[in-house]
């Protein structure tokens, strides 16, 4: 059987549910499918990633969050798999590097629809990858005090918990430097 090569982190991965995701770089085409998606995200979904509730993801943010500068982000998607603009997203995970090029930022969205099956953990393990390879020293962020599901994934993966600047969050960071 002849095995489809795909390009540079892009992955193919099956849930437990049988249903097949595409895990790809964001582009720029998904900023629709973003938006479009947004409604089906619970409120509480949202206030945990955004740590407040909003009712649409507007044009504007949909265009920043797919339009990454390669130098300093990195993005990743779990989509169904179709090309870009027509796949629908069930997860988006990101990392800004800092202005001091040492420390990244990372954030992540797993929709309810594929919670808990293992989508979240994966794309982590991808973001760290990559902070590794770009020699990064520490990737953090900051994540709801409630948010217990996000707070145990970081934990399992190593990173530990640190009191966050912002009441109501707890700031989870990753030493690289011990990875390298």
């Amino acid at each position: 059987m002849e095995r489809q090569r795909l390009p540079p982190w892009h992955e193919r991965q099956r849930l437990p549910n049988g249903r097949e995701l595409l895990i790809r770089p964001i582009r720029p085409e998904d900023a629709e499918p973003l938006r479009a998606g947004f409604p089906l995200l619970q409120p509480e979904e949202v206030r945990q990633r955004f740590a407040y509730t909003m009712g649409e993801l507007t044009p504007e943010l949909a265009q920043r969050f797919t339009r990454v500068s390669p130098r300093s982000e990195f993005a990743l998607v779990a989509a169904e798999p179709l090309p870009p603009g027509e796949a629908l997203i069930g997860a988006v995970a990101r990392v800004a590097v800092d202005a001091n090029e040492r420390d990244g930022e990372f954030a992540i969205l797993v929709s309810s629809h594929i919670a808990n099956m293992g989508v979240g953990r994966y794309l982590m393990t991808r973001l760290v990858k990559w902070a590794r390879s770009r020699r990064l020293q520490q990737l953090y962020g900051e994540v709801l005090e409630s948010n217990e599901a996000m707070i145990a994934l970081a934990q399992s993966l190593g990173f530990t918990r640190e009191a966050a600047k912002t009441p109501g969050l707890v700031r989870m960071t990753l030493d690289l430097r011990e990875l390298h």
